[in-house]
């Protein structure tokens, strides 16, 4: 018979879960279950049912899994240990061990986690190399786009209007990897990392202390093996994994961003920004001039500005206020610097000066540009008025956002750029009373009607995009 002691345990790992959770969890075991046709009930035995690798394979593997991590996931389960013997040897999934795995991984703490993500890392017991920390990360990843894309949950994002996600994941699962760190408390780096040997309560620390991991699980589990996916409550930690996307809708536009690079600048934007982002300026859409872009971003709220070099090098900065035109540095403490490719970072204010953000244009004096951190003349990203130069000064990093250079070359010519508006425009963007970058600046308009140009000027005040509907 089995012992009281694991079905109490079974029962306290039940308990966690609202009666149309369990309802939920058991219909979804039961399918599984259903699919593997055990021998015994052939032969009218009353016999458990059990989940084999097969099952979940013809279940999830054509479509919402990668094999992969369909693979990681059975180890998982497999894992969990019913009576303190040996069950790891068993093929077979147990129900016990399908809802405590569910449990463990759902609604567990970063010890309850630990031990099944380990076996998701590596089969054995050994401690595991960085580098089979990176490929668990990698599919986990890979599997969060794969999983949002096939539910359609990317929210009018979608892998055909973003970057290719292959490079976004390696980026990310290197930037969540550059997070762990040795018991004494040194970060193992590059080369260095992939060989180094980890123990439990080092990777049960950097599980604590990066939120991805557990949240990118959760969403595996519950979009990909479609648990508890639908239920009201259960889903707040992926509400807004995936920001709404705005404004790209049949403008045949490819992002400069990529799925996994989305997901990771939107979780280090302030928590009522999260939940939307709204195409404000397109080099490719709008054309490459300097008035067109301010045109198009001046008192619009927060927004980010992304940008890619000649050489491929995609990076930008996260402006925490409005652009507006002055002479003066404008913004708060909230700001930061980002690097997309060829690595995913993100570098937050030092406190050394308040130099976040500075935009001009058609003064004699001051620069005219587009500038974040640093100084003028050596800012950590600038755009010159002059559309298409630029520069990222960093000896060796900047001052305002300890960013280090970049562009590929300190000095970059511009290939394309993008500004996204970040949270709910502002009510003073609504077209009423809408005033142009011309209405502010007369210098600009002169500009403009010197070089034969109208104030109706093909574009310069396209209207701002009616919300439109993305599902």
């Amino acid at each position: 018979k089995m012992g009281n002691a694991e079905s109490n345990a079974y029962r306290n790992h039940l308990s966690r879960f609202l009666p149309e959770e369990q309802s939920d969890i058991d219909g979804v075991f039961d399918t599984l279950s259903g699919s593997s046709g055990s021998a015994g009930a052939k032969n009218g035995k009353a016999t458990k049912k059990t989940v084999t690798l097969a099952a979940l394979q013809a279940a999830y593997m054509r479509e919402p899994l990668p094999e992969q991590m369909t693979v990681r996931l059975y180890n998982g389960m497999k894992s969990i240990d019913l009576t303190g013997k040996s069950s790891g040897l068993s093929e077979q999934i147990a129900k016990e061990q399908f809802v405590i795995f569910m449990s463990n991984l759902l609604k567990g703490n970063a010890d309850e986690k630990i031990t099944i993500i380990m076996r998701m890392i590596s089969k054995t017991e050994e401690p595991v190399k960085g580098k089979q920390i990176q490929e668990f990360t990698e599919d986990l990843i890979m599997s969060v786009v794969h999983v949002l894309s096939y539910r359609k949950e990317l929210k009018g994002w979608n892998l055909e209007n973003t970057r290719d996600s292959a490079s976004g994941v390696k980026a990310l699962a290197s930037q969540l990897l550059s997070e762990m760190k040795l018991a004494d408390g040194t970060k193992p780096v590059g080369p260095q990392l992939m060989e180094t040997n980890f123990d439990q309560s080092v990777i049960e620390d950097w599980v604590y202390r990066v939120p991805q991991i557990s949240v990118f699980l959760s969403v595996v589990i519950r979009q990909g093996l479609h648990v508890l996916h639908s239920l009201p409550d259960q889903t707040k930690d992926i509400v807004n994994l995936v920001p709404a996307c705005k404004g790209i809708k049949g403008r045949g536009l490819v992002s400069l961003f990529d799925i996994p690079s989305i997901i990771y600048i939107n979780s280090n934007l302030p928590a009522e920004l999260q939940h939307k982002w709204q195409l404000l300026f397109s080099s490719r859409l709008h054309g490459e001039s300097f008035s067109q872009l301010c045109g198009h971003i001046v008192n619009k709220g927060p927004c980010i500005v992304i940008l890619k070099d000649v050489d491929g090098y995609i990076f930008g900065g996260f402006a925490s206020q409005s652009w507006e035109v002055k002479p003066q540095f404008q913004g708060d403490n909230r700001c930061f610097l980002f690097s997309v490719f060829p690595s995913l970072a993100v570098y937050t204010y030092t406190g050394y000066n308040d130099h976040y953000m500075y935009l001009n244009h058609g003064q004699q004096t001051m620069p005219n540009g587009l500038g974040m951190g640093g100084q003028h003349g050596y800012f950590g990203l600038w755009i010159d008025s002059d559309y298409g130069k630029g520069h990222s000064k960093a000896k060796p990093r900047c001052t305002t956002y300890n960013s280090p250079q970049l562009s590929a070359k300190e000095d970059f010519t511009l290939d394309a750029m993008e500004v996204w508006a970040v949270g709910d425009l502002p009510e003073s963007a609504g077209t009423k009373g809408k005033k142009s970058i011309l209405d502010v600046d007369p210098e600009a308009q002169a500009l403009l009607e010197m070089t034969g140009k109208s104030r109706q000027s093909e574009g310069l005040r396209e209207p701002i995009e009616e919300e439109e509907d993305d599902d």
